[in-house]
């Protein structure tokens, strides 16, 4: 089942549901059928306003408040929004007006343990569009929660770049970021981004972290600007 399949109008609202998307309806119109949407709050009509997120409409200033209104209409209904937003974030990779939504209605705990769920389904493996999972990661950047190392650790090795760099800044984010020492050093060895290897370093220093292990190895990959000391600390020159 694709997104829009799970989004389709059916019944008195049918027309409201197709039109919320539609780019060519007058601008009158579409804002209309948010709040038609809006106060219905039926989980249909919850879905159909969910979707206004996944297009842009021009000027941007309609957009914006188009989105506002989708926002609000969906909100006011309370807990009966979140099993639809939920289908949104699985669905969609729209990924900054749901969790907009969703902070309004949970706790931060509920709201990390969502962007950790949707994390779990992701793997490390190349992807034409890694999008939804960088920004995830870096949503994770944001949070602190002690679940966030174990979940983040294998996205150290992901194929993509961006991704690397957000899973190291999500764990130095941690208060619990020494489990994963280990793991980041590992992960540096290997590493050919310049950026995520100053990243990791940057973080070994501002923590006071020493390399206990593969001293040899991590010196020969350390960036200009960086050295060790004998004890295995972290040096930048300034």
């Amino acid at each position: 089942m694709g997104l829009f399949d799970v989004f389709k109008g059916g019944g008195g609202i049918k027309k409201h549901v197709a039109r919320v998307t539609n780019r060519r309806a007058q601008q009158h119109e579409r804002w209309e059928s948010i709040q038609v949407l809006a106060n219905d709050g039926s989980e249909e009509a919850l879905h159909a306003l969910l979707t206004r997120f996944t297009i842009r409409v021009d000027p941007s200033i309609t957009d914006g408040e188009e989105k506002n209104a989708a926002f609000q209409g969906i909100v006011k209904h309370g807990d009966a929004a979140i099993g639809p937003v939920h289908d949104f974030l699985e669905a969609s990779d729209t990924l900054a007006w749901p969790l907009k939504i969703l902070k309004e209605l949970q706790s931060e705990e509920e709201v990390t343990g969502t962007l950790l769920e949707l994390l779990s389904k992701m793997d490390t493996e190349y992807e034409r569009d890694p999008q939804k999972k960088i920004d995830i990661l870096a949503s994770l950047e944001e949070r602190k929660d002690p679940r966030i190392v174990q979940a983040v650790v294998r996205f150290l090795d992901d194929m993509n770049e961006t991704a690397r760099f957000h899973a190291v800044c999500a764990i130095f984010a941690q208060d619990a970021a020494a489990d994963a020492t280990d793991a980041l050093t590992k992960a540096f060895l290997a590493e050919e981004s310049v950026r995520v290897r100053v990243m990791t370093l940057d973080g070994f220093i501002e923590r006071d972290w020493k390399i206990s292990e593969s001293k040899d190895e991590v010196g020969k990959k350390l960036p200009p600007g960086y050295s060790l000391g004998k004890k295995g600390e972290v040096r930048k020159k300034r």
